[in-house]
C-alpha cells in the first residue's frame, strides 16, 4: 500500500485557498527536483544520459525551469513546445523532437533551434529535405516492431495498433536513404506503452532497441549515437499500486547493455529518456472545494473543478485518488474512517464528468476542499473549454515553502479573444463589462 497523502499540511492547503480561489492544480518543487535526481543517478553508469522531459506532460515554463535546472533536456512534439523550450533557455541536443505528422515550419523551428529530429515515418527524410533543406549530421528513427510487445509473459501493449513509428524492415533502408544524404550517426527511439508497473519494462525494451542497434550497424555501417527509451514508467495512481524502483530499471538497463552493445563494440552509445508522468505526475495535485451536496440514486459530491481541469476519469476511467482535506493525512499519517460511498463530480453537462464514481470516502461538508492526487502530467495539459468552462491556475510551491502563481486561471476575455475581429466582438466585451 501507499502512503496517499497530499505533499502539503490542511494549513498550508487552507492557506493557499484563501490566496488563490479554487480551483487550481498546485506542484510540488522539492518533489520534481528528488524525482530528476533520482533518475540521473539511476543511469549515472551511462556517460551520455540525458533525460528529455515530455513538455506535453505539463506545458508550463516554470515547472520545465526546475527540471532543466537539475540536468533534464525536452522532449517538444510541436511548434509551442519547442517556443516554450527556448523560452526556458534550452536548445540544441538539449531538445527531442519526436514528432509525427509534423509541418514544415515546425522542423524549421526545431532545425534553426539545433533540436534532434527524431523521424516518425520513412516519407519524412524526403519531405524534410524537400521542404526545410539538408539533413543534420544525427538523426533519430522511431520504431514499432509490430505485434504484441511483451516482457514477463506480460503483454504491455499491442504497437501494432500503434499509429507511431517505422517497420524494423524500413530500418535498413532508412539508414541508407539518411547516409547517403551525409548523415553520419542515427539515434533509434521507441515508446511501446504507457503507465507500466514493475520495474522490467525499460528492460526488456532496451534489449529490443539495443538488438536493433547491433543489427542496424552492422547490417548498413551506420554509426548508433544513442537509444532513446522514451516515457513509459508509470506511477502509483492507486494506494494499492506499487511504485517502481527507478534504480531496478537503471540496473536491468545496465545489464542489457553490457551483455548486447558492450561485446559489439557499441559501448559508447548514451541512454536517452523522455519521460513525463513518472517525473512529474505525483508531484502534482488539483485543488477543489465542494460546492453541493446532492442525494438521488447516489451520493454526489459536486466540485468547483470539472473535467476541463483534469480529463483523464472522463476520457479513460483513469483512477485519481481523492482526499478530504482535515480528514486524513495527519502528523500519525491515520486515516480518517472513509464511512461514505460518492461520486465526486463536477458541474459540465456531460454525465461522464466525474472525478470519482463510487468512492468510499470520510463525510464531506460543503465548503470542505479536497485533494485530487498525482494531476502533475496529463492534468491542465489536456484542459480544454467545453461549456465554455475557464481552465483553472497553477500554482507553484517552492522547496522553501513559498508559494508562486506560475499560470494565473483563464477569464472570459481569454475564451473570447480569438473572436476579436468579428461582429461579436464588442457585444462580448460589453457583456464582460457588466458586474455579476
Amino acid at each position: 500500500m501507499n502512503d496517499k497523502t497530499p505533499f502539503v499540511t490542511k494549513a498550508q492547503l487552507e492557506a493557499l485557498a484563501e490566496h488563490y480561489p479554487t480551483p487550481f492544480h498546485l506542484y510540488d518543487e522539492a518533489g520534481m527536483r528528488a524525482t530528476a535526481d533520482a533518475l540521473l543517478e539511476a543511469f549515472s553508469w551511462n556517460p551520455g544520459f540525458r533525460e528529455y522531459f515530455a513538455v506535453k506532460a505539463n506545458p508550463n515554463p516554470a515547472v520545465m525551469q526546475v527540471l532543466a535546472d537539475r540536468g533534464c533536456g525536452f522532449d517538444c512534439a510541436t511548434l509551442s513546445e519547442l517556443m516554450l523550450a527556448e523560452a526556458v533557455g534550452v536548445r540544441g541536443h538539449d531538445i527531442m523532437f519526436s514528432s509525427n505528422d509534423t509541418p514544415a515550419r515546425d522542423f524549421r523551428r526545431a532545425t534553426r533551434l539545433g533540436a534532434f529530429l527524431n523521424l516518425d515515418s520513412l516519407d519524412m527524410i524526403e519531405y524534410y529535405e524537400r521542404t526545410v533543406g539538408a539533413l543534420p549530421d544525427v538523426v533519430c528513427l522511431r520504431v514499432n516492431p509490430g505485434g504484441d510487445f511483451v516482457g514477463t509473459n506480460t503483454i504491455f501493449d499491442t504497437p501494432e495498433e500503434s499509429k507511431f513509428g517505422m517497420m524494423p524492415s524500413q530500418l535498413g533502408e532508412a539508414c541508407r536513404l539518411l547516409g547517403a544524404r551525409g548523415v553520419q550517426a542515427i539515434g533509434l527511439h521507441a515508446l511501446l506503452s504507457g503507465n507500466t508497473h514493475g520495474n522490467t519494462y525499460y528492460p526488456t525494451l532496451a534489449r529490443l532497441l539495443f538488438e536493433e542497434a547491433v543489427r542496424l550497424n552492422r547490417e548498413t555501417g551506420m554509426r548508433i549515437a544513442f537509444v532513446n527509451l522514451s516515457g513509459g514508467i508509470g506511477i502509483p495512481y492507486a494506494p494499492e499500486d506499487e511504485p517502481c524502483d527507478i534504480r531496478v530499471i537503471g540496473e536491468g538497463v545496465r545489464a542489457a547493455f553490457e551483455e548486447i552493445l558492450v561485446p559489439a563494440g557499441l559501448g559508447d552509445v548514451a541512454i536517452y529518456t523522455e519521460l513525463g508522468r513518472y517525473m512529474a505526475g505525483p508531484h502534482g495535485c488539483l485543488v477543489t472545494r465542494c460546492l453541493h451536496l446532492k442525494h438521488t440514486y447516489h451520493d454526489y459530491v459536486g466540485v468547483d473543478a470539472c473535467a476541463a481541469d483534469l480529463i483523464r476519469p472522463a476520457m479513460y476511467g483513469a483512477y485519481h485518488h481523492v482526499s478530504v482535506i482535515g480528514q486524513e493525512g495527519g502528523p500519525d499519517k491515520t486515516l480518517a474512517p472513509a464511512t461514505h460511498t460518492y461520486d465526486v463530480v463536477g458541474g459540465l453537462c456531460e454525465n461522464n464528468d466525474r472525478f470519482a464514481i463510487g468512492r468510499k470516502l470520510p463525510e464531506v461538508a460543503v465548503g470542505d476542499l479536497l485533494v485530487i492526487h498525482d494531476t502533475g502530467a496529463h492534468g491542465r495539459s489536456m484542459g480544454y473549454n467545453y461549456n465554455g468552462r475557464l481552465r483553472s491556475a497553477e500554482v507553484l510551491l517552492h522547496a522553501d515553502g513559498t508559494h508562486e502563481l506560475i499560470r494565473r486561471a483563464e477569464t472570459p476575455a481569454d475564451y473570447f479573444a480569438t473572436l476579436d475581429g468579428t461582429p461579436y466582438a464588442k457585444r462580448l466585451n460589453d457583456a464582460m463589462d457588466e458586474q455579476d
